[in-house]
């Protein structure tokens, strides 16, 4: 099973878990070079299909570019499928359950079904990077997958993604923000989410307008 890493510092893996969050936007790897190259998608043969019609090919939802040329850049592949059940990463110390007496005494630590110890968590108490997913608690299923320009995001999107809109005491003049922003509020969501997407993805990400997968999640547990 994958792993799926959504940010503390900005709260927003508790906003999946607060079903506050429901989408998410991954930078591809490979941008469009230059104007001489266009979008080119695989061409699937008939063994990329499964009995039922579904494409099971790893290039589902692929593209690259591609100039006159010939030249090619290689595909962009989502990392994850529809259907495709992650486990949404969080360090051990979030959530370790409570040990009973037998337990403590013998230091272990109960994380989904399994007993671990100090040692055997290592760098996973504290750093989600390193955990296992069978062990995590909490999963998504990927609903949808689109492609699209980072700013061609939609205000319905900007909500999905975790921006959430607050009235500060002015019903009449709705702000947008979210967890741990520089400033409290924005005039606008799509200009929250660029502040957020730059804090989480690296400063310029927003003015670059990279191509993005867009994932759609829904929480299952």
């Amino acid at each position: 099973m994958k792993k799926i890493f959504f940010s503390d510092k900005y709260s927003l893996t508790q906003a999946v878990l607060d079903n506050r969050k429901t989408m998410t936007r991954r930078v591809c790897k490979y941008d469009r070079p230059n104007e001489t190259y266009d979008i080119v998608f695989p061409v699937f043969e008939p063994n990329d299909y499964d009995n039922d019609g579904n494409i099971v090919s790893p290039l589902n939802y692929a593209f690259g570019w591609k100039n006159d040329k010939g030249d090619f850049t290689g595909w962009n592949i989502p990392k994850y499928k529809v259907g495709e059940v992650v486990a949404v990463a969080q360090r051990y110390k979030d959530v370790v359950e409570k040990r009973d007496e037998a337990q403590e005494t013998l230091c272990l630590y109960k994380i989904g079904e399994e007993y671990l110890t100090m040692e055997e968590m290592g760098a996973g108490w504290n750093n989600k990077l390193f955990v296992r997913a069978d062990l995590m608690p909490h999963h998504i299923r990927i609903t949808d997958i689109k492609i699209e320009r980072l700013q061609d995001i939609s205000d319905e999107d900007c909500f999905k993604e975790g921006i959430f809109k607050w009235d500060a005491g002015q019903k009449d003049i709705p702000f947008y923000s979210f967890h741990n922003a520089d400033i409290p509020d924005y005039n606008d969501s799509r200009d929250a989410f660029a502040e957020l997407i730059d804090k989480v993805s690296g400063k310029g990400t927003w003015a670059s307008n990279p191509y993005v997968f867009v994932y759609e999640f829904e929480l299952i547990d």
